[in-house]
């Protein structure tokens, strides 16, 4: 199978949102995505019927859209546009007595009560995987870096694997399920690798032993299209880019671009190692697979493993003393330093979960107080 990866400028930007519905009193989950999306287009009468908003788009569940950018040349530039994204929902669920929420899951809901879009693809999902499928009441924030050559792809990938346990500290934000606490600051890490090829990417050598991979799939039944590779991080060849997949919903714009700075400096960091000929350091699976583990379950009190010598320590402190002095030269070429500098203030008021226990713990364990202050923090009230 010869797989085509689309030219894309170098380290060019995308990010994706995805917001659940919930009613502004109860906090409960509201299935009003379909009622959303079609007064959002009526808003804009260019859209031809059917059309989806070029920013504002179906998901999986009845209660999430999701907030898409285009092609974006800086962090600031795909803030920008999702804000905009935001406003032209709210205009639309503001007078429904909706609110916008989004952390890696919804603490109460019952995941199998939630409707499903009616969509073919969505369908045959939750037909195959089950009650799996069935749990996927779950919420995430996607970076797209662009790539100006197909082979940069995979080294690419393996550079961000290594990442993996910050990028997951710093957003975890589902540390309740069904109700209870999981003793997990993300159990959207651990609940979402349950469906077929999701999790953790392989790490292939070269681009035609993905391409071989990708073809086994096909052969196999495993995969439709290739948009079914759902790795925590993957090669996006359609788009020319890597997409970073690993993250929780994060509850502020701010904290979406942090996320988006620190994806975007790495990439063009890995980039810059590959043409100046040098190779981008992987570590064993093992420890790959430990990592994530590791974070998911201890958040930002992770000691990661740092290296394939086994070199480890403390999640955020290997943030402040080496990753964020380190790639600060690279955020300034690429201008975004200030959200950058935002990762640090994810580390000192905290993640998600922590505040969210937090939460839970001063209202007497009323999960609909998280919900409710989840919300505010959408808004910015809080």
């Amino acid at each position: 199978m010869n797989i085509e990866f689309a030219p894309s400028a170098q380290s060019t930007l995308g990010v994706e949102w995805e917001l659940a519905l919930v009613d502004g009193r109860s906090g409960e989950l509201v299935s009003a995505a379909s009622e959303v999306l079609r007064n959002v287009a009526a808003r804009h009468p260019e859209l031809k019927d059917d059309d989806e908003h070029p920013h504002i788009k179906q998901e999986l569940l009845l209660n999430t859209v999701e907030l898409v950018t285009g092609i974006c040349t800086s962090v600031e530039q795909a803030k920008g546009e999702l804000d905009d994204a935001l406003t032209a929902v709210r205009d639309v669920t503001d007078p429904m007595g909706v609110e916008l929420f989004c952390a890696g899951s919804h603490p109460f809901a019952a995941p199998r009560s939630q409707p499903v879009t009616d969509k073919e693809r969505y369908a045959k999902l939750i037909d195959r995987t089950q009650w799996w499928g069935q749990q996927m009441v779950i919420y995430g924030v996607h970076v797209h870096v662009g790539l100006d050559h197909r082979d940069k792809a995979l080294p690419v990938l393996d550079g961000l694997v290594n990442y993996f346990p910050h990028f997951q500290a710093l957003s975890a934000s589902s540390p309740f399920w069904g109700g209870e606490d999981t003793g997990y600051a993300s159990q959207r890490a651990l609940m979402f690798q349950q469906l077929p090829t999701a999790g953790l990417p392989f790490q292939f050598p070269a681009w035609a032993n993905y391409e071989d991979y990708v073809q086994d799939m096909f052969n196999t039944g495993v995969i439709d299209t290739l948009s079914e590779i759902r790795w925590d991080v993957r090669p996006v060849a359609a788009l020319g880019t890597i997409e970073m997949r690993i993250c929780d919903g994060m509850s502020s714009l701010q904290d979406v671009g942090a996320i988006a700075a620190l994806t975007q400096c790495l990439v063009d960091e890995f980039s810059t190692v590959l043409d100046d000929g040098w190779a981008i350091p992987t570590m064993p699976p093992w420890h790959v697979q430990e990592n994530k583990w590791r974070a998911a379950r201890y958040g930002m009190e992770a000691i990661v493993i740092l290296d394939g010598a086994g070199k480890e320590k403390l999640v955020t402190e290997h943030l402040r003393e080496d990753v964020l002095n380190r790639l600060e030269p690279v955020a300034k070429k690429l201008g975004c330093s200030n959200e950058l500098a935002d990762v640090e203030k994810i580390i000192e008021r905290g993640a998600g979960y922590q505040r969210q226990r937090r939460i839970a713990a001063e209202n007497d364990g009323d999960l609909r107080a998280v919900v409710l202050d989840v919300v505010r923090q959408m808004r910015g009230e809080a």
